[in-house]
């Protein structure tokens, strides 16, 4: 987890002997014995129940520590310590993984405060809430086109904050996501036989994933499937594209060989949607 700013700056303190100082008078303890939700804190300094909540996030209690910045926010919403309070529930939250509620309450942050210097971190904690649920390729890609979403946020509506350079590696890895799924699908069809639907797929790689690290595979793939249906032109195209943008990769190497192997070469002709890739390519315009 990266710094937060005014809030993480100072490190969440091991105040154990001043926690039980000052809050005596509560039936809870230092002791281990946890929180009594029932119990009131208004007779407590929006400071001592601030520190508690820092104290049991300290020790891993995330329960008890978002109740207490909760109490802080509901009992003195017009504190400094209130906007503090929310945006260490968001964090708090998030290190528990619970992601929706580490969500709301950051949302809450930038709707109620958006011109707080924290505003930055809040919309990062949001984004990592999606980012920080992207499973496998395998998996439905919903959380990954919403932690792209937010993401994006971060780095254009704070482009000065310490979390923009963050926010655009985890935004190209995540977009790299995409491409992977798409890859993946166009895999499962080649290995079946259905030309047409893994052409798709990896077509979609090179016109919309083109940045990503997927690229020279789904080239090499389309050399394949082209070769599948006899269209040799367009396979031509796509190994000469290959060979002028990555030509030391293993995927020129094989392509090449699957060429040759049919008495043909890397060499764009025809006016094809490669055809036109390839003219970009020389331009410069492509990749």
């Amino acid at each position: 987890m990266e710094s937060m700013s005014s809030v993480q700056r100072s490190s969440l303190r091991f105040f154990y002997i001043l926690s039980c100082i000052a809050l005596a008078g509560l039936t809870i303890g230092c002791d281990g014995a946890g929180t009594d939700r029932d119990q009131s804190l208004e007779d407590f300094s929006p400071e001592h129940i601030y520190e508690r909540g820092e104290y049991e996030l300290e020790q891993g209690n995330v329960s008890d520590a978002t109740w207490y910045f909760s109490e802080v926010e509901r009992l003195y919403p017009y504190s400094n310590l209130a906007r503090r309070a929310l945006i260490m529930q968001a964090f708090a939250f998030h290190s528990g993984q619970e992601y929706e509620e580490s969500r709301s309450a950051a949302q809450r942050f930038i709707d109620f405060y958006p011109a707080n210097e924290d505003a930055a971190y809040a919309q990062y904690l949001l984004a990592l809430s999606y980012y920080d649920q992207v499973d496998e390729v395998g998996r439905d890609q919903g959380l990954t086109f919403q932690a792209l979403q937010a993401l994006r946020t971060v780095f254009e509506r704070y482009p000065d904050s310490v979390y923009a350079d963050s926010a655009k590696l985890k935004f190209d890895l995540a977009f790299d996501h995409l491409a992977g799924k798409e890859m993946e699908i166009g895999r499962y069809y080649l290995r079946r036989n259905h030309f047409n639907a893994a052409l798709n797929r990896f077509r979609v790689v090179i016109e919309d994933y083109q940045t990503t690290s997927h690229t020279p595979e789904a080239l090499h793939r389309l050399v394949e499937v082209y070769l599948s249906l006899g269209l040799t032109e367009q396979a031509q195209t796509a190994g000469a594209i290959l060979g002028h943008n990555f030509r030391s990769t293993e995927w020129y190497e094989d392509s090449y060989w699957l060429l040759t192997g049919k008495g043909r070469e890397p060499r764009a002709t025809g006016n094809s949607w490669l055809a036109r890739i390839y003219r970009q390519s020389i331009r410069g315009e492509w990749l």
